[in-house]
This record gives C-alpha cells, sequence and structure tokens, in this order.
C-alpha cells in the first residue's frame, strides 16, 4: 500500500459531487428526549466522480487512473473545488490567512491547519497535502520569502531556526484531499457511439 503524489484530474473532479461527512450516534430516549455522541472527532469526505465525466475520453482517463491506483489499493490527491484554499473561495491565499502554530524558541516544525469557525464554535482541519507552489508564510505579520522548507507530502513546515517565544506563525496555501477509490469495480456502459450510464464511482479521503 502506497500513497501516489498524483492528481485526479481537475477537469472531471470539478464536476463531481460530495464533501464532508460524519458520524454521530442518536439515541432516542422514552421521553422522547435525545443523546448525542460524536463517533468521529473529525469529517471525512467523499466524493463521487461520476457525475464529472461527459465524454468518452474522459471516462477512459478514469479508467487508466483507476488501473494504475490498483483501485482501491493507493491513494491519491483530489482537489475538492469547493473547498481548496486557507481563504475564502473568492479571495486568494495570503501569507497570514490561517494560525499554524505559535514560536517557543525552539520548535521548528509546525503542521498546516484550516479552521472552520462558526459562532463559538471552531473546527481544526490538519492539511496534509498542500499545493506546491502555493504556499506562503508569515511570522508575527511579515511574510518570510526564504528560512523555511515545506514538505508538501505531509503538510509540514520546518524552519532553519526557531522562531522566537511567542511569535505567531501563519501560513496561505492551496491544498488537496487524499483519497482513495472506495470500489474495487467500475460499473461502466459504453456502447458503440456515446457515453452510456455510470452507475458510481465514489471517493473516500483516506485519514491516517
Amino acid at each position: 500500500m502506497a500513497f501516489h503524489e498524483v492528481r485526479f484530474p481537475d477537469n472531471i473532479s470539478r464536476g463531481a459531487r460530495g464533501g464532508p461527512e460524519r458520524r454521530t450516534q442518536i439515541v432516542e430516549l422514552a421521553s422522547g428526549d435525545e443523546e448525542r455522541n460524536a463517533s468521529w472527532a473529525d469529517s471525512r469526505r467523499r466524493y463521487d466522480v461520476s457525475y464529472g465525466i461527459r465524454r468518452a475520453d474522459d471516462l477512459d482517463a478514469v479508467v487508466q487512473f483507476f488501473e494504475a491506483r490498483n483501485a482501491r489499493l493507493h491513494g491519491f490527491r483530489f482537489k475538492d473545488w469547493g473547498d481548496y484554499k486557507s481563504c475564502k473561495p473568492s479571495a486568494v491565499p495570503g501569507a497570514t490567512d490561517q494560525l499554524i502554530g505559535t514560536g517557543d524558541g525552539s520548535e521548528t516544525e509546525f503542521q498546516l491547519v484550516k479552521r472552520y469557525t462558526s459562532g463559538a464554535q471552531t473546527w481544526v482541519r490538519t492539511i496534509t497535502k498542500p499545493v506546491s507552489g502555493s504556499v506562503t508564510i508569515a511570522v508575527n505579520g511579515s511574510p518570510m520569502a526564504s528560512g523555511w522548507t515545506l514538505d508538501s507530502a505531509t503538510g509540514i513546515v520546518t524552519f532553519a531556526a526557531p522562531p522566537a517565544s511567542g511569535a505567531a506563525i501563519r501560513a496561505g496555501f492551496e491544498f488537496d484531499v487524499p483519497v482513495r477509490f472506495d470500489s474495487d469495480t467500475l460499473d461502466v456502459t459504453l456502447d458503440i457511439e456515446r457515453l452510456g450510464s455510470i452507475t458510481s464511482i465514489p471517493l473516500v479521503e483516506i485519514r491516517r
């Protein structure tokens, strides 16, 4: 089992359906009240890329990609066109978008994250597949063009020298979702003249 650092075709992922899911256990009591419990601490994304296939050539690209990944065996990158930036969809990522850590004078490694906030509640998502060349870093609000490196396979930013104690480390970036196929079968109908029906081509996010 391995992860292939290759992205699913963008022209097909743009038409896919899907998004985050969570798992919640709900028990209804005799009184009619409910008890709710979150089984998962983090959400997991699912997609169906069959909706992005519009031509026979698109189908051919998916079949080749599917075979090269050995179906469910190997993971790969997927661009979620609804959520792939550290900022708002209409904005351009900037170095101060997301707080990824605070310096303590000794730590040099910081994990890219994205925060989702509504009211007083915030969920922090770990970003493990940033897009190379899209990441910018700022320390205490000042962009840093050098003095750090990025591991684009893990989303870890490493500083050459530890940021000072109390220094706010921020980042801006684009990112992909690590996924795999969620079926070992492509259920496709193709006639001689045109693309036929496609039942489903599911993808599921890989959580490590």
